[in-house]
């Protein structure tokens, strides 16, 4: 997702998920719109509950698919969602494998997520989903991992190596595009990390997904920093702009809960969305650099501990690896 920003979805299936301050919008295309076909697997699958409340859905597992398929359940009215409008939506993620619930939107936002329709900036497959969905419409899709998160999966979020995606999106709304606003970001205070000097976590970065060792001790209290690679580009500003690649993993329990680097592809958000500690480790930071910060619950995630989940970053110190790869 919850992730370092706080709408999930964005972490996870595309960058182009995020509110922006509005001015003038864009104009909407003026083509006509052709949707993705429907198939024996998304076709396979039920849904009940109210448009944009809780869902419950009915499939025989596991669901597979060579490309992806798209079902509309309940067909809504108005203008086909495609490029240059944006989507207001509820989702739910499962592992199309096995029926398992990755992400559900409600548990991020009791308002619907605005999607931003850019061709070629989302996942493939959830693209294929959402291209022509009108307001009012109820679309479930079936992703094979090559539209998906590929071959490898994203075992970090509970999906392993060869298995599909279970998509369900109730859309609200579908309108143009608002344009951001020209008017700079007003910079935002932010805590100053300590340096982090003794029992800093050991570091592979080698591998395509770099990995984290935690010492045998105690979470740390503060929120700490190292530089394990001083880039050199610009100064990062606050607030500002930036791409990154990042590993959040949670200290007590040792498991990973997201990761862009799971995924193949850098984050791009503004500094001033993000929880507080993770914005501290990157503003001030050269481009290019990479780094480690530990960041304890009141800069991250404060809430009560949800023992039955390991990889709930709620309540809990986190360690993040972050690599930046540009600001503006």
């Amino acid at each position: 997702m919850p992730r370092i920003l706080p709408i999930a979805l964005s972490t996870v299936l595309t960058a182009t998920l995020a509110a922006v301050t509005l001015t003038a919008c864009s104009a909407a295309p003026a083509a006509a719109c052709t949707p993705t076909a429907s198939g024996a697997a998304s076709d396979a699958v039920s849904v009940t509950g109210d448009l944009g409340g809780t869902l419950t859905i009915d499939a025989a597992f596991p669901l597979e698919a060579t490309t992806t398929e798209r079902s509309v359940l309940i067909e809504g009215s108005g203008e086909p969602l495609d490029d240059g409008l944006t989507g207001d939506l509820y989702y739910a993620l499962y592992n199309g494998a096995t029926g398992e619930l990755i992400e559900d939107s409600h548990d991020l936002s009791d308002e619907p997520l605005p999607f931003v329709y850019e061709s070629g900036t989302a996942v493939a497959g959830m693209e294929s989903a959402l291209r022509c969905a009108t307001a009012g419409s109820r679309i479930v899709a079936v992703i094979p991992p090559a539209e998906g998160f590929g071959d490898a999966g994203a075992p970090d979020v509970g999906l392993e190596a060869g298995q599909s995606i279970l998509l369900v999106m109730d859309i609200l709304s579908v309108e143009a595009t608002p344009e951001a606003t020209t008017t700079p970001e007003a910079e935002v205070e932010l805590p100053t990390p300590t340096a982090w000097t003794s029992d800093v976590p050991v570091v592979d970065l080698s591998p395509a997904i770099p990995t984290i060792t935690l010492p045998d001790t105690a979470a740390p209290t503060d929120l700490l920093l190292a530089v394990l690679q001083e880039g050199d580009g610009e100064v990062v500003p606050n607030p500002s702009n930036v791409t990154v690649d990042y590993l959040g993993m949670n200290w007590e329990t040792g498991e990973v809960f997201d990761s862009s680097y799971s995924r193949g592809s850098a984050a791009t958000f503004s500094t001033s969305g993000v929880i507080e500690g993770f914005a501290a480790a990157i503003v001030g930071q050269k481009v290019g650099s990479t780094v480690l910060v530990s960041i304890p619950p009141s800069l991250g995630y404060p809430g009560t501990v949800d023992e039955s989940d390991p990889t709930s970053p709620t309540g809990r110190t986190l360690v993040f690896l972050v690599h930046i790869v540009s600001a503006e």
